[in-house]
């Protein structure tokens, strides 16, 4: 089935009792059972619900995976893959991620005895030199947020699985449209649905996708007994914004293309990331793991200084300042004080995070419009 069929009628089956071609919204925090050792699959909805159920198995065919587990946030599918760690654990992860996931990483779980290594996996070879008895997870973000660097998922997990260390993928910059990690070797995916699932900058909430049926229950154990679970209308909702996701998806790509080139050429801007350009370092790895490059993309400002990026931000209209990324509408965001302001200052300069670099996420408005309120804030710096 190819991905649009998918996106449209996966996980989605007629409502039983009544023929809804909607997955209805079960608004119940109870189940009723015919007897305490008779029911019907479902008893509280932290532990199931059906409309959270039809959105886990419309995500995991997303992914081309067996099992697909949602939370209430990106943040919680990630905090339950960590705690499927010990104290004396040890992850290796990239050094140029979410800030979130930095922020989690060392001041929520370090404090239990986990052990995170930040450090550069653009060069595979780095991988080798840092695995150990004690490392347990390979924490992969590619595309990697704010600076758009690629990771080569493949290569890393045949290193990884040699090793006997789990893999799990931060897909949300890619979505499954664009990037399927278990295909490449990775053990679990996890998105922030808030972004390109949903889409519609109306949903907070995350999921996890794995093909291995012991992993899936130690991770659906975590998510019932520790409660991180989204609730059914906020997964009617997603459920519905999946359905036009291969669309969303080709125009956020052609338009992000369109920016990034527009961006490229103009004489006031110093330097774009964009993993579709041929002369990006991770150019072909992109083009190999990668159906297309996506609608995201940073750049900083040829005269380089935190007042004239903060003026340009102010100046748009069009592009809204805003935290997050993957709606409809097209944001601008200053990583250094809003999605990575817990990573102290003296990290994020060391790996290329400047104050004044510029982040944004293309929309899919008409291109046009775009380069036009680019091209007037521009004027005023």
């Amino acid at each position: 089935m190819k991905f649009g069929t998918k996106a449209v009628h996966s996980g989605v089956e007629p409502d039983p009792s009544t023929g809804a071609i909607m997955t209805p919204i079960y608004q119940t925090s109870t189940y009723v059972q015919e007897s305490p050792s008779k029911h019907k699959g479902y008893a509280y909805a932290r532990g199931a619900n059906p409309t959270r159920n039809a959105l886990q198995k419309s995500i995991a065919a997303l992914e081309n995976g067996r099992y697909g587990i949602c939370f209430s946030s990106g943040m919680g599918a990630t905090d339950a893959v960590i705690k499927l760690l010990s104290p004396g654990d040890e992850v290796i992860t990239s050094n140029d991620l979410y800030g979130g996931s930095y922020r989690m990483f060392k001041k929520v779980f370090e404090k239990f005895g986990i052990k995170f290594h930040f450090i550069d996996l653009t060069n595979t070879a780095n991988l080798n030199a840092h695995i150990n008895k004690n490392t347990k997870l390979l924490w992969l973000e590619t595309p990697s947020n704010p600076l758009m660097r690629i990771i080569d998922i493949e290569a890393c997990s045949a290193i990884a699985k040699k090793n006997n260390i789990l893999v799990a993928v931060d897909n949300t910059f890619a979505s499954p449209y664009l990037q399927n990690p278990l295909a490449l070797g990775a053990d679990i995916v996890m998105h922030s649905v808030t972004k390109y699932l949903s889409g519609h900058s109306d949903v907070i909430m995350g999921a996890l996708v794995v093909n291995d049926e012991k992993l899936h229950q130690e991770l659906a154990f975590i998510a019932n007994s520790c409660g991180a679970v989204p609730g059914p209308q906020d997964s009617f909702l997603v459920l519905r914004g999946i359905k036009t996701l291969q669309l969303r998806m080709e125009r956020h790509c052609l338009n992000g293309k369109i920016i990034a080139t527009f961006l490229q050429t103009h004489t006031k801007i110093g330097k774009v990331y964009w993993p579709g350009f041929s002369d990006h370092p991770g150019y072909v790895i992109a083009k190999k793991q990668m159906s297309d490059f996506g609608g995201m993309l940073s750049f900083t400002l040829k005269n380089d200084s935190l007042e004239k990026a903060t003026k340009f931000m102010e100046s748009v209209q069009l592009f809204s300042l805003a935290e997050s990324l993957g709606g409809v509408e097209s944001l601008i965001n200053h990583p250094a004080s809003m999605t990575h302001a817990s990573i102290p200052k003296e990290e994020r300069i060391k790996n290329g995070l400047s104050d004044s670099l510029i982040r944004l996420s293309i929309g899919i408005e008409d291109a046009e419009d775009l380069i036009e309120d680019l091209e007037l804030a521009l004027n005023l710096v």
